[in-house]
């Protein structure tokens, strides 16, 4: 009953409910920790898109270029980048260009 305080109805007063309600949060609860790394990672994709595409480069350019530089920043790190220092990511991208450039196969 403790952990159905301020659920709304009967579910925060009448045991039968409130064990239901606290086994489907519970459910919701766990799938959710799960599914928030999805969304975290979308996230950073979607920022780093965006952030190479004014630099004028394609996201799946600019990390293939990545991988073949052995630049080992994850999509986190670039999305931090992306957003706290434009000049840093721009550098990174400006390199990843000038991979591209000399090896027009990738």
């Amino acid at each position: 009953m403790r952990s159905a305080r301020g659920y709304f109805g009967n579910k925060s007063r009448l045991f039968r409910y409130a064990r239901e309600e606290v086994r489907r949060a519970g459910v919701f609860a766990y799938r959710d920790r799960r599914k928030k790394k999805t969304t975290m990672r979308q996230l950073w994709i979607v920022r780093i898109n965006a952030a190479c595409r004014e630099l004028g480069l394609q996201y799946c350019r600019f990390m293939a270029a990545l991988k073949q530089l052995n630049i080992d920043l994850d999509r986190r790190a670039l999305s931090e980048l992306a957003i706290w220092d434009p000049k840093a990511f721009e550098a990174i991208v400006e390199r990843a260009k000038g991979y591209l450039a000399s090896n027009p196969a990738e």
